[in-house]
């Protein structure tokens, strides 16, 4: 098993190099200049390295099933991985289908930020516990993930747009909106870049906290503790002492822990935007916007609708209809108030609002690509804020 587990962990790594490295190879049909032939090969070369990425990842599910006896969706380092395999994998039909290289210069590292940020979770193969162990969990989870794999398509598509269509030359509404959404993206670098720092310094502190009915329970940082455990008592020496408790009714599971995680990713992820922002000298859409000349906005417009056509059916099927029946079978109810339940509910009410606005008030273009820029910040609010802040039944995530 534990040869299993290496080549597992060895697959998703492959999987990473070649993502990254059809990220170069995409990136030379916008910068190469020698003609539309070379800048077809750089692309196809681009599309055979994502298909065996892609082919390496399933490779990685598939070891990773077969050691831990279930399917890896039940923790969040499996859940965020599958996640970004749903995106390469939505990124390469859209491909086929209407042949834009350039998205693959933007989906391929959301892919990669999102897979590298998983791994910052613990990665240990563990047993289901008892409220996960049921097919449901396969369909449901799985099937949320494809869903917002494909509407991940959708966000890239209109981030192109935006970058594209948007003057760059003053600042307006629509400049600072967009470097909003860019300095976003930058926070998962600035997650990912601490985590590996004090990863590498194998920093540990450890807290006693009071918890529901009067145990006392023990949590470990493996960032210094700007927000300490409501309560909590430090154990270790010689490390920093937290600056202020983490509000009470953060109720979740290591609450604290989580809420400092969050703290340091929007702190670091502040300072390598602003570096970028001192080297580019301009704001990040006005650096990129040169790069897309070619971008066709008709084309980049359809993407983005038919991703959201196409995704939205699968994360109703995910998200709600297979969601609910899992919920009566484990809780006896098809619905509660959960946060996780109350969020998808809003993603789903957000996504058949667009389709509306799209085919009955006529929101194309710039409008819609806002809408699709809005729709991924509601994923990714219910993937990070909602499994690592707020309490609920699903903070086993």
């Amino acid at each position: 098993m534990s040869d299993l587990i290496q080549w597992s962990s060895a697959l998703l790594y492959t999987a990473f190099i070649l993502y990254l490295i059809a990220t170069i190879f995409f990136s030379a049909t916008i910068r190469d200049k020698r003609g539309k032939n070379k800048k077809g090969k750089a692309g196809s070369i681009g599309i055979t390295l994502t298909i065996m990425g892609l082919i390496a990842q399933i490779g990685y599910f598939i070891t990773r099933w077969i050691v831990s006896g279930h399917a890896p969706v039940s923790n969040l380092f499996e859940f965020m991985t599958f996640f970004g395999m749903t995106i390469v994998f939505a990124f390469i039909v859209i491909y086929f289908i209407y042949k834009i290289s350039v998205l693959g210069l933007f989906a391929l590292p959301v892919a990669l930020i999102i897979i590298a940020y998983a791994s910052m979770f613990p990665t240990e193969v563990s047993p289901l516990i008892p409220s996960l162990q049921s097919h449901w969990l396969y369909i449901h989870v799985t099937t949320v993930s494809l869903g917002q794999g494909i509407l991940t398509i959708s966000f890239v598509a209109g981030l192109i747009y935006l970058i594209k269509k948007i003057d760059q030359t003053a600042k307006s509404k629509q400049t600072t909106w967009l470097e909003v959404v860019l300095y976003s993206l930058i926070l998962f670098v600035g997650f990912i870049i601490i985590t590996v720092v004090f990863n590498v310094m194998n920093y540990s502190a450890q807290f006693d906290y009071p918890a529901t009915g009067g145990n006392t329970v023990t949590t470990e940082y493996h960032l210094p503790a700007i927000a300490g455990p409501t309560d909590g008592t430090l154990l270790t020496n010689d490390v920093m002492e937290p600056l202020f408790d983490t509000p009470a009714w953060m109720h979740g599971a290591d609450a604290g822990r989580k809420l400092n995680t969050l703290i340091w990713s929007i702190l670091t992820g502040s300072i390598v935007y602003l570096l970028l922002r001192l080297f580019l000298r301009k704001r990040l859409g006005a650096a990129i916007q040169p790069l897309l000349k070619n971008a066709k906005l008709d084309l980049l417009d359809e993407v983005a609708y038919r991703a959201v056509a196409i995704g939205f059916p699968v994360f109703t099927l995910g998200g709600l209809i297979f969601a609910a029946i899992w919920a009566e079978e484990a809780w006896g109810r098809f619905w509660g108030w959960d946060p996780k339940e109350v969020w998808a509910l809003i993603t789903w009410f957000f996504y058949a609002a667009f389709l509306h606005l799209r085919l009955s008030r006529g929101w194309h273009g710039e409008k819609s690509a806002w809408l699709a820029a809005v729709g991924f910040a509601i994923i990714m609010f219910n993937l990070i804020v909602v499994n690592l802040v707020l309490a609920g039944l699903h903070s086993y995530a």
